[in-house]
């Protein structure tokens, strides 16, 4: 992963820890993808994709999450559900835009893909 990705995956991690979630992975892999972070909220397990970007020339970060990226996603979690026996879960989007003197976060929650 390149260091503007990482570091934006740090910044999300950082913001959910913030507003109480509990990280219980990040960079969850399996066979079918990867998962960028995986967190809890309350009694919910919460999958969650990060886009960065630096700046929106090629569209917003949330554009770029690609079908292709979407069914990865859908399969790993559902690796990850299977695997752990969970039942309550949701898919978060984190978009986070880095600024010359911010960094902006925005949070999607309960995304459908």
């Amino acid at each position: 992963m390149d260091s503007t990705g990482s570091f934006g995956e740090k910044e999300a991690e950082k913001y959910l820890t913030k507003i109480g979630y509990s990280i219980l992975y990040r960079n969850f892999r399996s066979r079918f993808g990867e998962i960028d972070i995986i967190a809890k909220n309350g009694g919910q397990v919460v999958f969650v994709e990060v886009k960065t970007r630096t700046q929106e020339m090629f569209g917003t970060p949330l554009e770029a999450i690609t079908p292709q990226k979407i069914r990865k996603i859908i399969k790993t979690a559902q690796y990850y559900i299977l695997r752990n026996n969970i039942s309550d879960y949701r898919f978060d989007a984190i978009e986070v835009q880095l600024g010359a003197r911010e960094i902006l976060i925005n949070h999607i929650k309960n995304i459908t893909f």
